[in-house]
């Protein structure tokens, strides 16, 4: 890599404010606020809307979408295998 023109890649915390749920991983992204992590050291944090703590496909909640449902409604209304005019 070329020295000079690369952000710098550093340990920071992600916190999810919603699932009271945080992460510490390396990252170029940066921050002015910080917080001080589990093993006592001081991290830039940055705060995210969705993480894997409070996204619906992680947690299981989810909703699923009755096609079966619509299909037979469908049928219903517009009939099955009726003869094109």
């Amino acid at each position: 890599m070329k020295p000079g023109i690369h952000p710098e890649y550093r340990p920071v915390v992600f916190r999810d404010r919603a699932a009271d749920f945080a992460f510490l991983t390396r990252s170029t992204a940066t921050s002015d606020k910080t917080v001080v992590w589990e093993d006592g050291s001081t991290y830039p944090v940055i705060d995210v809307e969705i993480s894997s703590a409070s996204h619906p496909f992680y947690t299981g909640t989810q909703r699923v979408v009755d096609t079966a449902g619509r299909i037979e409604r469908f049928e219903r209304r517009y009939g099955r295998g009726r003869e094109p005019r």
